[in-house]
């Protein structure tokens, strides 16, 4: 299963960018995530993949905000599964535990008493699972490439018969 290894060892198409950290670079996010995947030919799981980063990039910017940091979007495909991946600066701002029997790569921080988690059932409705994966702490002194951020990961099953397109590995349009 995709969570039981790191999922771009395994991904036959990957993407990536990072985006500030504002309302545009959500909007961005969930724009350039779309015409990826239609670029891919996974027309199936176009709206899923809309709401899902939506929400994702919209909670990055809302509560992963940390000055002068951006996001970052990651999208894998591997036979039968999209994930959708955004990672932020706020590691000690995790989301409440999934529902509905979602796993959850992470605990939730206990004790805390979070005020949104709301937006996360739009993740729960569209995605197959979805969860928390911790970067390192920041335990003062940390080097820039080991900066504090954590990723919030939702998994999308591709429906059956669906296959990426030949042109998919960026260069759109011509088969290689």
């Amino acid at each position: 299963m995709i969570s039981d290894i790191h999922p771009f060892s395994v991904a036959e198409h990957t993407y990536g960018v990072q985006l500030s950290s504002t309302g545009r670079g959500a909007r961005l996010a969930r724009l350039l995530a779309v015409e990826r995947v239609r670029a891919w030919g996974l027309a199936a799981c176009l709206d899923a993949t809309a709401q899902v980063v939506a929400e994702l990039a919209s909670n990055a910017v809302t509560h992963g905000l940390v000055p002068g940091r951006d996001f970052r979007m990651t999208l894998a495909v591997t036979a039968d599964v999209l994930r959708i991946e955004v990672t932020d600066a706020r590691h000690e701002c995790l989301p409440p535990a999934p529902a509905r029997g979602h796993s959850a790569a992470a605990p939730v921080s206990g004790g805390e008493q979070h005020e949104g988690g709301r937006g996360l059932r739009v993740v729960e409705a569209f995605a197959d699972r979805w969860g928390v994966t911790p970067g390192p702490d920041d335990h003062g002194g940390a080097a820039p490439s080991t900066r504090p951020y954590k990723t919030v990961w939702a998994e999308i099953r591709l429906g059956p018969g669906a296959s990426v397109a030949p042109w998919a590995n960026g260069e759109t349009g011509a088969e290689r």
